[in-house]
Order: structure tokens, then sequence, then C-alpha cells
């Protein structure tokens, strides 16, 4: 039934390539993604700061309900990315302390919540990677309905199951599977540029060039 249904994950982002990611600013795929891809701004790291990287164990659920989220606690593989569209609704937690307890113990890689957290203070003072999108005391209903392993999509950005879903103080991103490795080798690439012109201004001898060159492309008027 559409809306109250659990399938099966075809297929998941290797942990091998997840392992990758781990040391490459979330910005620096973006960028590689044509800077066109994004989560929101509004799902902030709810953690102490530590990378997320993982295959996305996703879950749509009717805002303010957990019981699906419950359920993919108990089935996603050690790794995994609980992804929660939980349609950006604050009114109340879709998880908490326990839950994140539970997912710690699992071995799980984070939480995505398209919605909001509680037990705010404990999880910040924690390691374990949560993005979400708010916070409030209010718990949960578990009544349903929601389904687990179809594609989701918050802000625009879809995730589809298995997706490698990376995230750190910027925000988080999801990678297509397809698209994961060549996007890890034009990260690193942009990441080795990143550090030339680092060095480059700590010298003193960055290139602005650019700038004027691209003023006198767009026909900006000097004044003289």
């Amino acid at each position: 039934m559409i809306g109250l249904r659990i399938l099966k994950r075809r297929r998941a982002v290797s942990a091998e390539l997840v392992s990758q990611f781990t040391d490459i600013p979330v910005a620096n795929v973006s960028d590689c993604m044509s800077r066109m891809f994004a989560g929101g701004p509004r799902l902030r790291p709810m953690h102490s700061g530590r990378f997320m990287s993982g295959a996305a164990f996703t879950v749509r659920t009717r805002p303010g309900d957990n019981l699906m989220v419950h359920k993919a606690l108990q089935i996603a593989s050690p790794g995994d990315v609980i992804v929660v569209d939980a349609g950006g609704d604050l009114t109340n937690a879709i998880i908490g302390e326990i839950m994140v307890g539970t997912a710690i113990g699992r071995g799980l890689g984070g939480f995505v919540i398209n919605g909001a957290i509680r037990d705010a203070g404990a999880l910040r003072q924690g390691d374990f990677p949560v993005f979400a999108a708010g916070v409030t005391h209010r718990g949960p209903y578990k009544d349903g309905p929601g389904e687990i392993n179809v594609p989701v999509s918050i802000d625009g950005m879809l995730i589809e199951p298995g997706d490698l879903v990376i995230g750190d103080e910027d925000g988080f991103l999801s990678v297509p599977i397809d698209q994961a490795q060549d996007l890890l080798q034009a990260a690193r690439e942009k990441m080795r540029a990143e550090a030339v012109m680092v060095s480059a201004i700590a010298a003193g001898t960055q290139d602005f060039s650019w700038i004027d060159a691209t003023l006198k492309r767009l026909g900006c008027e000097f004044e003289d």
C-alpha cells in the first residue's frame, strides 16, 4: 500500500567509498556538483561536529510521527545514515537521546531529519552525527503511516535509497551512487587546487587578475 510500506534496499554505496569521503569537505563536493544540490540551510548539525558519511537508509513519514523511524532502526545496516523526510514540520520531535543511543549501539552512521529533534543538549555533547531542521520538547506520535526505502526529497534534493550521504558543519549533501566515484576524484582535485590558493595568499602571490577580466567581459564601466 502506498504510504504504508517497507521495501528492500536494492543496492548501496560501498563501505570503502564511504570511508574515502570522510576527509573531504562537503563544500568541495558541492562545488563539483555545480553548486546545484543541497538539503537546505535549515538542516544543521546538532552534534559536536564529527563528519558524517554513509549509505542512505530512507524513511518518509507523516509529520510528527516516528513509527517507521523505529522500524528503520531495527533493520538498517551498520554504517547506514537514516534519512527521514518528515515534511520539515517542527511541531513534534522525530528522534531524541534514546533513539540516538539505539543507533549508536547498532553501529549506524547518523541521522538526517527533515523535521525536529529533542534532547538537544545531550545530542550536542556527543559526536554521533545528527542533522535536523529544529528543536522542540514535544514528543512524537507512533501511529504511522510511513514508508521505508523509497526516494525522498529534502528541499528539492532527491535522495535515493543507498545514495552516499555526507555532512559537516556546512550542512549535508546526497551524492548519487553512480556518480560517487567520479565525484570523489573531482573533489580531491578541488581540495588540491584550494590548497595551492591558500598557500599563494599566505605568500602574497595570489593572482587576482581574473576579477577585472570578468568585469570587463561583463561590460562593467571603469571610471578613470
